[in-house]
């Protein structure tokens, strides 16, 4: 074990803040997050309707869903540009940048106005199934800028106002994203948007395979306890989450079964018990030790582990632990196993709508995810295996700590 923690902190750890602080990683999982309030909406609409099925009155807030998830793809091609350009330090072009994100979205989903002169586009093109098409433009459409960033139509003499010499020399940048544009989806008649998925599907049916599920779940919480914040894998299981909840809202819609497992909504109901590494029975636990120390850890983390917040007693005594830092991996791997198999042997609801108030507590979270209670009957089955794991470790761990307490009580005596 002490040479796993020093394989992580002198190779793992600066290889990894190296990537997280690349401003292309950062950008994308900055995106991600600002997406989150958008998606919040949508599942505030998500318990309203709720009230509907007993109240048929109550008036149908579907339409807001259209215009908060629905638009999420437009969002991610617009900010992604948009904040590279920041990162790199090359701003000067950022409000152009997102505009044709987006520009370059909809032609990459074949948007375009049809003889009746109306902009006709399939609307599930622009929602969380065009995720990866987005970030694909987005990106795109950073590189390009970024590339004419550093060139100018105008000697550094000028005299023109700056704001007129960014205009003009934006058009270059501009002219050559929509002449890609032209040539790919007009002239060429391609369906980029079918391409990218068809290209990232191979990434999305391994997240969506029981090994993609488990082993996200896992290193998750490996990298948690090593100090590391989950949040930088943040571009890989969002984008591949909100395209699932997407395809499982459109399957149920059509009168078939959600299949897609691996969803956001999936981690906040059933692998996210407390946060990650699924502490909130640790935190129960923890008021039940004998020693001073870990009985005050617990009173300070339960009520912020209710609300799944678990910073407090991740950094307050897992981090670096090696007693503790063990069931802190084995818990979410099997958690994650038998909620993937329960959910697809149908003994579970799939969710199949966005939901993402993470800080309600389990398992009133895990009814609104998606509204089966048998989904609450699994959770509480998955809580009573997780304090199973935590009790020897902790346990051991009490033991010291309260020898160690003793032992320094007799020295003051």
């Amino acid at each position: 074990m002490k040479k796993i923690i020093e394989w992580m902190n002198e190779v793992v750890a600066p290889k990894t803040k190296k990537l997280t602080e690349n401003p292309w990683v950062t950008a994308v999982q900055e995106t991600m997050v600002s997406t989150m309030p958008v998606m919040v909406i949508s599942s505030f609409i998500t318990i309203l309707s709720i009230v509907k099925d007993f109240v048929p009155s109550f008036p149908d807030l579907s339409y807001l869903s259209q215009f908060t998830m629905g638009l999420s793809a437009l969002m991610v091609a617009y900010l992604i540009p948009t904040i590279v350009l920041e990162k790199t330090e090359l701003p000067k072009y950022r409000r152009q940048a997102g505009f044709m994100g987006v520009s370059l979205l909809l032609a990459m989903s074949q948007a375009g106005v049809n003889e009746k002169g109306q902009f006709v586009i399939d609307a599930q093109r622009i929602g969380a199934s065009g995720m990866f098409v987005a970030i694909v433009a987005g990106l795109f459409v950073a590189f390009i800028m970024k590339l004419f960033s550093s060139r100018s139509m105008f000697s550094k003499n000028t005299r023109m106002p700056s704001f007129l010499v960014d205009s003009f020399d934006s058009m270059a940048p501009i002219l050559l994203t929509a002449l890609t544009a032209y040539f790919l989806c007009y002239l060429l008649k391609l369906d980029l948007y079918a391409i990218v998925n068809l290209l990232i599907s191979p990434l999305v049916n391994i997240a969506q395979s029981l090994f993609g599920f488990v082993f996200i779940c896992f290193l998750m919480a490996f990298f948690y306890s090593f100090g590391m914040s989950p949040w930088f894998l943040t571009p890989v299981y969002y984008t591949v989450g909100m395209d699932a909840i997407a395809k499982n809202a459109a399957a149920v819609a059509a009168g078939e079964k959600a299949t897609l497992i691996l969803s956001n909504e999936t981690f906040g109901g059933w692998i996210w018990l407390g946060g990650t590494g699924c502490t909130l029975t640790l935190c129960v636990l923890l008021l039940l030790c004998r020693s001073e120390k870990l009985k005050g850890l617990g009173k300070t983390c339960i009520v912020p582990a209710i609300f799944n917040i678990n910073e407090p007693v991740v950094y307050g005594t897992i981090v670096f632990n090696p007693l503790l830092m063990i069931p802190m991996w084995i818990n979410p791997t099997l958690v994650a196993i038998i909620t993937y198999l329960t959910m697809r042997a149908g003994l579970v609801d799939v969710p199949s709508s966005s939901f993402l108030l993470w800080y309600i507590p389990i398992p009133i979270l895990t009814y609104l995810t998606n509204h089966d209670f048998r989904g609450v009957i699994l959770v509480l089955i998955l809580l009573a295996l997780t304090a199973a794991v935590w009790y020897p470790f902790l346990a051991a761990y009490d033991r010291q700590c309260l020898a160690e307490e003793k032992k320094n009580a007799g020295r003051q005596d």
